[in-house]
C-alpha cells in the first residue's frame, strides 16, 4: 500500500548548466568579485569547514533530540543514555548516542511559524524573507568568509542533484552551491582524442588571448571569467576526489550502502579535499500519517551514516576543525492526530550540531514535560544562524565588503548562543 505522509505542499512536489559550465561561465558578472570576505578571516590560516545535514519536512523531536517517554505526547519509542551523563535522546539514534560527546544539542528553538517554505528560509537564511531582498544562503555566506584563495575545490557543494544553484546572492556566483552526486562531475575529463601536450598548447594560446584583451578592455567581468574557467582546468585534475567508489570497501561497509551512507561518504571525502562547506538532504519527514512507523524506518538509517561521519572525522582529526549541523525547517506537533502522525511544529524543537568550536555534550534550552513548549532558554532561527558562523570561528556581527557598503553576515539585532561556543 502506498504511503501518504507528507502534507502535499509545493516544497514536496519535487539546471540546465552541467557542473564546468557552471564552473566555468557562473561566476562572471554580478557583485561577487566586489564582496570581500572580513579582514581578520583573510588573516586566519586555518581551514574551517561545515557539513549540513538538512532533515526536509521537519524531523520529530520527540523522535530524536528530546523524547518524552511515558507522557501523552511521548509515543513508543524509549529514552536512551549517552556517552554523557544524564543526556538522553531517541532509542532509535543508538549508534548516535555513543558520539553525544563530541556533539551538542539545542532543545529551546521557537520559530514560531508552520510553513515548509518559511521554515527552509528562516534555517537556511537566518532572516525573515522580505519582498525585493536577496541573501546569501548560510552555505555560500560560508564559503565566501572561509575561503582560501589558492584551494581549487569549489567551496559550497550539495550533495545530490546537479547544476549551480542560485543561492549567493550579492556574494556573487561564484559562492553559489554546485551539485555532486559521488561521481566526477561531467564534461570534467580530457577529450581522448586531444592530447596534453596539444590542450597545454590551446590553454597558452587561450591565456595570450585573454592578457592581450585585458590590457585594453579588463573589466571585473573578463577577471572573474578567467578565474573561474583556471579554477575548472585545476580542478579536471582532482576529479577523482568527487568519486565515492575510490574509498575503500572498509568505509563503504562502515557509513553503509543506503544511499544516505554514501552521501555521507562522499560529504567526508570533499571535505577531507578542501571543500568548504557541503550539504546533504535526508527526507521526507513530513509524517502526517505513520508518524511513527516512518520514524522506525527513517531514522536508524540517518543514525547509521551519522553516527559513522561523527566517528570517522574525529578518528581523522578533522572534528576541530570541521562544524557539523543537523537542522530541519521544524519539529513536529507534540499532539498525536487521528492519522497516529505529528503535524508541523515550530514552537519548542530542536536540533543537533557539534564540532569546529561547538561545546562538546552541551544541552541548551529546555521543553516542559510533554514538550508543548520551551521553558528555558528560548532562542530562534537568527540564533543559530550567529551560531554556526561563530562555530567557524567567524565573528558574526563582521559585516562583508559589498562594493564599499558594509553588509552584515547576520541579523544584527541577535547574538550566538553563547553557551554553545569554546
Amino acid at each position: 500500500m502506498k504511503r501518504i505522509h507528507a502534507c502535499g505542499s509545493d516544497e514536496h512536489r519535487i539546471a540546465r548548466r552541467q557542473f564546468l559550465g557552471g564552473v566555468a561561465g557562473g561566476a562572471v558578472g554580478g557583485l561577487g568579485a566586489l564582496a570581500a570576505a572580513p579582514a581578520a578571516k583573510q588573516l586566519e590560516k586555518t581551514q574551517q569547514r561545515v557539513v549540513c545535514i538538512y532533515m526536509s519536512g521537519g524531523l520529530s523531536q520527540l523522535e530524536s533530540w528530546d523524547p518524552k517517554p511515558k507522557t501523552n505526547t511521548g509515543g513508543p519509542f524509549r529514552a536512551i543514555p549517552t556517552s554523557v551523563p544524564g543526556i538522553h535522546i531517541s532509542e532509535l539514534l543508538a549508534g548516535t548516542a555513543k558520539h553525544m560527546d563530541k556533539l551538542a544539542l539545542v532543545r529551546g528553538i521557537n520559530t514560531r511559524n508552520g510553513d515548509h517554505g518559511k521554515g527552509n528560509y528562516h534555517m537556511q537564511y537566518g532572516r525573515q524573507k522580505m519582498p525585493g531582498v536577496s541573501l546569501p544562503i548560510l552555505g555560500a555566506v560560508c564559503a565566501k568568509a572561509l575561503q582560501d584563495p589558492s584551494n581549487p575545490m569549489p567551496g559550497h557543494i550539495r550533495i545530490g542533484g546537479g547544476g549551480r544553484g542560485n543561492d549567493a546572492a550579492y556574494l556573487g556566483p561564484r559562492y553559489a552551491s554546485i551539485g555532486a552526486n559521488g561521481k566526477p562531475p561531467a564534461n570534467s575529463e580530457r577529450p581522448k582524442d586531444l592530447s596534453e601536450a596539444a590542450d597545454k598548447l590551446r590553454n597558452g594560446f587561450r591565456r595570450k588571448i585573454n592578457d592581450r584583451f585585458a590590457l585594453r578592455r579588463k573589466t571585473e567581468e573578463t577577471e572573474a571569467y578567467t578565474y573561474s574557467y583556471e579554477r575548472a582546468l585545476q580542478l579536471m585534475e582532482r576529479r577523482d576526489v568527487f568519486d565515492v567508489s575510490k574509498e575503500p570497501a572498509k568505509m563503504h561497509e562502515l557509513y553503509g550502502k543506503e544511499s544516505f551512507g554514501q552521501r555521507c561518504l562522499t560529504a567526508r571525502r570533499l571535505l577531507e579535499n578542501g571543500a568548504t562547506f557541503v550539504k546533504l538532504d535526508h527526507s521526507n519527514y513530513d509524517t502526517h500519517n505513520e508518524n511513527f512507523n516512518f520514524h522506525l524506518e527513517q531514522v536508524p538509517e540517518f543514525d547509521k551514516g551519522f553516527s559513522a561521519l561523527i566517528g570517522d572525522l574525529a578518528d581523522r582529526g578533522m572534528l576541530d576543525s570541521t562544524m557539523v549541523v543537523v537542522m530541519s525547517e521544524f519539529g513536529r506537533t507534540p499532539n498525536i492526530n487521528k492519522y497516529y502522525g505529528r503535524d508541523h511544529w515550530g514552537n519548542a524543537w530542536s536540533i543537533c550540531l557539534g564540532g569546529g568550536k561547538i561545546a562538546r555534550g552541551a544541552v541548551v534550552g529546555k521543553t516542559n514535560d510533554n514538550g508543548t513548549k520551551v521553558i528555558d532558554r528560548e532562542v530562534s532561527f537568527a540564533h543559530l544562524f550567529h551560531t554556526y558562523l561563530a562555530g567557524v570561528g567567524l565573528d558574526s556581527h563582521e559585516p562583508f565588503d559589498v562594493g564599499g557598503r558594509p553588509v552584515p553576515m547576520a541579523d544584527p539585532a541577535f547574538d550566538p548562543i553563547d553557551e554553545l561556543i569554546v
